[in-house]
Order: C-alpha cells, then structure tokens, then sequence
C-alpha cells in the first residue's frame, strides 16, 4: 500500500509526501489542488473525519518530495502485462520497455484507423495500409505499396507515338498507336504546323530588313546682311570751308545725340539701382538661408547623435536578449538525470557538410548526471572519424569542466550507453561502454572539455539511409544517452 498513490491508487510517480504522512503522485496532486479550493486529503477523510485539521488541508507547497520511496520504488520487480511479452525486470526500465515492446498495440502513424502489434506495423503498411501509398512518377497515379511492382511493368510495356518528338502525349500498346496514327492525322499536321513555325522564328527573326543606305543632300548657306547705322559725321569738313547754316545743322544734331545719350544714360543707372537693391536682397536671403542651413546642420547632427545612442542601446539589448534566449534553450533541453535525448535535424545538408569538411562533426547541449554532478555532452561524426570515416557514423562522449568538479569522485567511472533510435519502433542501434579509468578523457577536466572517446564505428551509414529502418525520418534523427548513475 505504501507504494499506491492515494488519489489514483497506482503505483506512485515522483511520490509526493503531505504534512499528514499521505503521498501522492506530483501530476495527481497538481490536479486536485488546481481543481479543488482548499482541498483536504482524501484519506485523512476514510481514515478518521473527525480528526481533520490544518495538516490535511493539501498544497503544492505544503509537500515534499519522497527521495525514499521513489527510490524503493525504482527497483521494484515488474513484469510486462502484455499479452505475449515476456519481458520483466525493475520498475526504472518499464517505461522504456513500454516504448520499445513488440506486443503493445499501437495506432498506425498514417491514420489509417487501424491499431495494430509493434512487431506487425512494417507488414501492415506494406500490405494492409490504405494511406501508405506512392505516386506514379509516369502516369501521377496513387497506389498501394503492393501495386507498384506490377503497376511499372505494365507501365513500362507501353510505347509512346512516333510524333512525340512535337508534342504528341499518347502512349500505348503497338496496335492502340496505329489505330492512334490513323485517326489523329489532322492533331499531327497541326503539332508539325506549330514545330515548323517555331522553328522558322528561331532562325528569322522578327524585323530581319535590309538596311536602307544613307544619302546626303547638299546644303546651302544663307548669309544675312546686317546693316549698321551709320554715326553723323560732326567734322568732316573744316569750319572755314562750311557755310553757317551747316553748322547751326551740326550743333543741332550734336545736342541731339548728347540728349538722347543722357536719357540713357539715366535709364542705365534706375537699372542699375534696381539691381543693386535686388542683389542686396538677395544677399540678405542667402544670409538667412546660411544660418538656417546651421542650425538645421546642428539639429541633424544632434539627431544623428541621438540615433547612434539609440542603435548601441539596441544592440546591447539585442545582445542581453541572445544571451537570455541561449540560457532559456539550455534551460529547457538541460537534463539531470543522466539521460539524454538529442534531436538531430536537416540531416541530408549536416551529412554534405560533414563530407565536404565545412562542419565535421557537431556537439551536442551540455546535460548532467546529477542536478550537481558530472557535466557531458555527445560529439557525433555523421560522415565518420577515425576508422569509420567515410563508412560508419561515428559518437563520443565528451567530459566537460562543470562548476562542482571539486565535490566529485575522479576518473569518471559510470557505463555510457548510446542509442539511435529507429522512429518506426522496431530496431534501435545500442552501444554501450565502461570508461577506461587510465585515459585522460575520464580525468577532472582541466580545459572547457576532455578528448572524446567512444565508438567510432557507432553505424554504417549504409544502414542509416536503409529504407528498412526509419532512423531517418523527415530529415530528422534522434540519440539518446543513457549514464548508468548508481
């Protein structure tokens, strides 16, 4: 009874222990206080009612966990109920063996409907599945897995019309072609129409003349004559030689041209006034201008002081934000028990990389054996290293400098177990291996990791792109890491 919850009355589940001495599973004591205000204990009901007091009140903070009994209970003997199974062993390992049980009913993943033995699901989507099917890559049609063998031979039997060559799709046996040839003779002239056009304006092309030739015309200059008024000539002949009404005349026509030349003068000087005072206005705006262009040139500086200020906040904020990030995705794919499950994906691209050298091998998140014990994580090769290079994948196990090194017992001595875990359920790849005590990558670290060490042969990769397994699935694969702790 000790090892029953007192809610679901099954065996106990990161057991739980109340102020009154009753425990409980962690998930069934969660639900009874989310779901029930102040929730008393149940048995404290059954054993005595009227002796129910503040102790029986239950509270997720009001309880503790049972290291004890969850321990006890760890290496309690099991065996599996399964109809078939034979398996038995301690209660730590059912729950892997529930996931790799070849009698446990399980759903079939395409969603077909059916439910249907662990070991039997490679034969049921062979033969029995309805949604496992593929697509003519000829003829685009859908069928059943044990349809393609026979499906590609017929197809493959069929020949295509000779006037395929211009766009003619049909395909069949000798005898529906000729029938085919007979009654398609009008389709063909015009499939060999289109070809000849088409081939007639790659090699013409539109607009094809011959180029027309230049002629030049002579062209004629016209001159224009400018004619010039002729100045009056004042002396052209001596005062003693002019009669006087000549020269009455000329100082007539002299006082003429001097007026006329005043006038314009005068006219030249308004001009000139005018364009003085314009030219100073015009002084007085570019004045202006020039010290508004100033102050705009501060407030733009000032601005883009301010930018620089707010970017280098930014990038310090982006910064604390990355940082945040990284510790959260630590946080959540941090694990303490010695147990380890790394999701791998883009494969196919990570496989290419690792061939071409540009990453040769990838690491894995740090993960510990304690919540303060031994830190570690995986190193894998998926082109291989060492003697599985180019042939076998290979995955080490990495010591790192972890912050209560000092508090730990030295050379590292626990059993390493690795798995590739087939996604269909059905063959997993296992190695395992004791660390040798005498190496250097089982020492306290001194540096940020030790040198890997573990198996460098892990899996061919011929059998990781086998169609037979699904260690491979979606461009994605799964290790798991299991470190013996006790």
């Amino acid at each position: 009874q000790k090892f029953l919850c007192s809610n679901c009355h099954n065996i106990l589940k990161k057991a739980l222990q109340t102020l009154c001495g009753h425990r409980y599973c962690s998930a069934c004591l969660t639900w009874i206080v989310r779901n029930n205000k102040n929730a008393i204990c149940q048995k404290c009901k059954e054993e005595d009612p009227n002796t129910l007091g503040e102790e029986s009140l239950l509270a997720e903070d009001r309880a503790f966990g049972d290291a004890a009994i969850n321990k006890e209970i760890s290496e309690l003997r099991v065996h599996c109920v399964t109809p078939g199974c034979s398996w038995s062993g301690i209660m730590k390992d059912f729950e892997e063996h529930q996931s790799l049980c070849e009698y446990a009913l399980i759903p079939c993943h395409t969603g077909c409907g059916h439910v249907v033995m662990r070991r039997k699901l490679a034969d049921h989507l062979e033969n029995g599945c309805v949604n496992n099917v593929t697509v003519c890559q000829q003829c685009q049609c859908s069928l059943a897995s044990s349809e393609c063998q026979s499906h590609s031979t017929s197809s493959a039997s069929k020949d295509g019309c000779c006037f395929s060559e211009v766009g003619c799709a049909f395909r069949g046996s000798k005898e529906k072609i000729q029938e085919h040839e007979k009654s398609a003779v009008g389709a063909h002239m015009l499939l060999l129409l289109q070809h000849m056009r088409h081939l007639q304006g790659s090699l013409c092309p539109k607009g094809f003349s011959p180029r027309p030739e230049l002629s030049l015309k002579s062209a004629g200059k016209s001159t224009c004559e400018l004619q010039m008024p002729a100045d009056p000539e004042l002396d052209c002949f001596p005062a003693s030689s002019v009669p006087g009404d000549e020269s009455v005349l000329q100082q007539l026509v002299r006082e003429k041209v001097i007026s006329e030349l005043e006038n314009k003068l005068h006219v030249f000087e308004n001009i000139v006034a005018v364009l003085n005072k314009e030219v100073e206005s015009s002084n007085l705006e570019i004045l202006a201008f020039r010290r508004q262009s100033e102050l705009d040139q501060n407030i733009i500086r000032g601005l883009e002081l301010k930018i620089a200020e707010l970017h280098q906040c930014l990038m310090q904020k982006d910064a604390g934000l990355s940082s945040l990030h990284k510790s959260l995705l630590f946080s959540e794919q941090a694990s303490y028990d010695g147990i380890f499950l790394w999701k791998i994906t883009e494969v196919g691209r990570k496989l290419q990389d690792s061939v071409t050298g540009r990453t040769v091998s990838l690491y894995s998140p740090a993960f510990y054996t304690a919540k303060y014990g031994y830190k570690v994580c995986l190193r894998v090769y998926l082109n291989g290293d060492g003697t599985g290079k180019g042939t076998h994948m290979s995955l080490f196990f990495v010591v790192m400098k972890g912050d209560y090194d000092a508090l730990l017992p030295w050379p590292f001595r626990h059993k390493v177990t690795f798995m590739l875990l087939d996604q269909n359920n059905r063959e997993h790849v296992i190695d395992a291996f004791r660390p040798d005590l005498a190496s250097a990558s089982f020492q306290r670290p001194v540096n940020e990791m030790n040198v890997a060490s573990g198996c460098p042969l892990f899996l061919p990769l011929a059998k990781l792109q086998s169609p037979k397994h699904a260690y491979v699935r979606e461009d994605t694969l799964f290790l798991k890491c299991i470190i013996e702790t006790n």
